[in-house]
């Protein structure tokens, strides 16, 4: 009898312990789908904890230690991300995601000489080239570090071997303009308006630099002969640098000449929204015979190679009377992000069309395409044409036909 009662006891035991242990286990890989769903829910702290667990018998789980980074770099406490972000790389030296996290964190929290030091392990065990998504963030880091050139040299080439990011083309858009690339250029418009009136023959001559102040700053000479008579229009155009999501246009400008505005003037601010949207808002003052004031808007968005733009306008008149006008754009960019083909719609009169006077039109309707591409590190080329039909009074229209090439020198 007392073997049986001890047998029974061993068994109880053994049944006990056992049961102990097998509520222990648990799948490292489900705790981590369970506590990223937190996570991305928001709740870090409890997603944490669940993460916490795994790690208490898995301290060496890359995902799960990237995880736990992302969510301190996320909620701001970058110091804490660093901790788990450098464990997961001593624990995978060979996995892109680890740098790639904590390049992020580095940088989000502009300790950037520290993720240069990231970027030197990276290209030590990872060797070069680096995978795509690590160099996309070295060209971020120069930009962060106002290293505009090497920034842009980097976007280019992953732009040419077709690195899948939204916010490329964009990116790409704003070394552009923040790059100190100086220029001069020369352009020819001949416009001819089937026999109504003479061809008008326009030359512009352009110098575009940059300071820290204005950022791009271009100076622009128009000459045109128009209705038996000459004009010269000058500009000046500034794009300064507003922080890493906005910046601004300033155009002012004056003719002596009848059919150029006497006195321009314009500003307007762009924004740069996540997902590669931009909008801008601002307003043009043009002073021909009678002074207009013309407020616009626009909206724009990088797909993959394109570009869509669609511009709003509106003219106030005299009493209650509203003008409008649109322009629909489209650019598709090939190997580089400045050798692209465009194609424009549009009602009424742009703002930005110096040479027109918006309040002798009643109505406009326009198509253009065009082409540019640099064909040398220094030189480029552009062409455009298109069709207008122009309102001048009840059943008066013109028709204009217009030809526009240009080339710029870059040094």
């Amino acid at each position: 009898m007392i073997m049986k009662k001890v047998a029974f006891l061993l068994m109880c035991s053994l049944a006990f312990s056992m049961g102990i242990k097998a509520q222990d286990s648990f799948d490292p890989d489900v705790l981590l789908v369970d506590a990223r769903t937190l996570i991305l829910d928001g709740k870090y702290y409890e997603g944490r904890k669940i993460a916490f667990r795994a790690l208490s018998k898995y301290p060496d789980y890359a995902d799960i230690l990237i995880l736990v980074g992302r969510s301190y770099a996320w909620e701001g406490k970058n110091d804490s991300a660093s901790i788990y972000l450098e464990r997961a790389i001593i624990a995978a030296p060979t996995y892109e995601d680890a740098y790639s996290a904590f390049l992020d964190n580095l940088s989000w929290d502009e300790q950037y000489d520290r993720a240069e030091e990231v970027l030197a392990k990276a290209k030590e065990n990872l060797g070069q080239p680096l995978p795509n998504n690590l160099r996309y963030k070295e060209s971020r880091l120069f930009y962060f570090k106002e290293e505009y050139e090497e920034a842009f040299e980097i976007a280019e080439d992953l732009f040419e071997k077709n690195y899948k990011n939204d916010n490329l083309l964009s990116y790409m858009q704003t070394l552009q303009r923040l790059r100190r690339n100086n220029a001069v250029g020369v352009t020819y418009d001949y416009d001819t308006f089937a026999g109504d009136i003479s061809p008008w023959n326009t030359f512009s001559f352009y110098g575009r630099t940059r300071t820290d102040i204005t950022g791009t700053l271009i100076g622009r000479v128009t000459q045109s002969s128009r209705f038996d008579d000459n004009g010269t229009l000058f500009e000046l155009d500034a794009y300064p640098s507003l922080g890493e999501k906005m910046y601004a246009y300033v155009n002012v400008g004056g003719s002596s000449a009848s059919f150029f505005p006497q006195f321009r003037f314009g500003a307007s601010l762009y924004y740069n929204l996540p997902k590669a949207w931009e909008i801008d808002g601002g307003f043009r003052y043009l002073k021909f015979s009678d002074p207009t004031t013309i407020y616009t808007a626009s909206v724009g968005k990088y797909i993959g190679n394109w570009w869509f733009n669609l511009r709003g306008n509106l003219i106030p008149g005299t009493g209650n009377s509203l003008g409008t006008s649109a322009n629909l754009q489209a650019r598709y960019y090939f190997k580089t992000g400045e050798d692209f083909f465009s194609v424009q719609l549009s009602s009424g009169v742009s703002p930005d069309e110096e040479t027109r006077d918006p309040t002798q039109l009643l109505n406009s309707y326009r198509a253009r395409v065009g082409y540019q591409q640099l064909v040398l590190p220094r030189f480029m080329i552009y062409g455009y044409t298109g069709y207008s039909r122009d309102e001048l009074g009840p059943d008066r229209f013109r028709n204009n036909l217009n030809f526009s090439m240009g080339v710029e020198y870059r040094f």
